[in-house]
C-alpha cells in the first residue's frame, strides 16, 4: 500500500480521532482539515488547504481506503477510513499496532520509548518490552513487514522505527537503511566499530537531504497553486 504524505496525514488523523474523539468521528471535512493541520502532535506540521485535503480524500476513495457519512438529520458529508479493521479491509491490527502506526504517520520515525509515549491516548503499553513485541509483530507479518527499524544515529541509544506505507521510493530509502544497518551490526561484531560510524552518519545525512528536498518540494507545489488560485480569481 502505497500513500502520499497527504495520504499518510489524512489517514493517520482518521484513525487519531476515531480512538481519541469518537463522539466526533467521522469527520466532517472541516474538522479533517483541522487535524491535519494541528500544530500539536504532528511532524512536520502542515497548512493543507480545504481543496487538498478534498482532493486527497477523493485519491483515498479510488483507493477504497475512506467512506463518506452523513449523519441522521443532518446534510453534513463525514469521512471514515477503511485502513484495517473493517469488514472492507483486508488489514486487521491490535489495539498496540494500530496506535503505532498513526503516531509513525503523523510524526514520522520514532524511538520504541518515544511510541509508549506518545500513543499514551490511543492504546496502552505497560513497558517498553509490550512495545518492542508489538513492532516485531508489524515487522514480521507474513503478509509484508509494514515497519522497519532505521541505523541507530550517533549518540542516540535507541534505533527509530518507520513504516512502510510510503510512496515507493521512500520505501526503498527505508529499506536500504535496514540494510546498510544490517552491515553496521556485523561490521560491529567484528570489531569494525569506526567504520560503522561513519557509514551510519553518512545514511542520516542522506536522509536529512532527503526530507530537505521534500519540504522545498512542498512549499513550491504550495506557490504554484496560490498562483494559480488567484489567477482564477479565488
Amino acid at each position: 500500500m502505497k500513500l502520499s504524505p497527504n495520504e499518510l496525514r489524512v489517514i493517520g488523523c482518521l484513525l487519531e480521532k476515531e480512538r481519541t474523539t469518537p463522539d466526533q468521528y467521522p469527520l466532517s471535512l472541516n474538522a479533517l482539515v483541522n487535524a491535519c493541520n494541528q500544530k500539536s502532535n504532528r511532524e512536520p506540521v502542515l497548512e493543507l488547504s480545504e481543496s487538498v485535503v478534498q482532493e486527497t480524500l477523493d485519491e483515498l476513495a479510488k483507493k477504497r481506503l475512506t467512506r463518506e457519512e452523513s449523519g441522521f438529520g443532518s446534510r453534513v458529508v463525514k469521512y471514515g477510513h477503511r485502513f484495517c479493521n473493517t469488514e472492507f479491509s483486508e488489514l486487521q491490527l491490535t489495539e498496540q499496532e494500530l496506535g503505532i502506526l498513526c503516531v509513525l504517520f503523523l510524526r514520522g520515525p520514532q524511538t520504541p520509548g518515544e511510541l509508549r509515549t506518545r500513543t499514551n491516548r490511543l492504546c496502552r503499553f505497560d513497558d517498553i518490552h509490550q512495545v518492542e513485541s508489538a513492532l516485531s509483530s508489524l515487522a514480521d507479518r507474513e503478509d509484508g513487514k509494514l515497519v522497519l527499524c532505521l541505523p541507530k544515529e550517533p549518540g542516540k541509544r535507541e534505533s527509530r522505527f518507520a513504516h512502510l506505507f510510503g510512496l515507493e521510493q521512500e520505501v526503498s530509502e527505508f529499506l536500504s537503511l535496514g540494510t546498510s544497518q544490517e552491515a553496521d551490526n556485523a561490521g560491529r561484531s567484528q570489531g569494525d566499530n569506526s567504520a560503522a560510524f561513519v557509514a551510519q552518519g553518512s545514511v542520516n545525512e542522506q536522509l536529512e537531504q532527503r526530507l530537505k528536498a521534500l519540504e522545498l518540494e512542498v512549499e513550491t507545489l504550495r506557490s504554484d497553486l496560490d498562483s494559480l488560485r488567484s489567477q482564477l480569481g479565488e
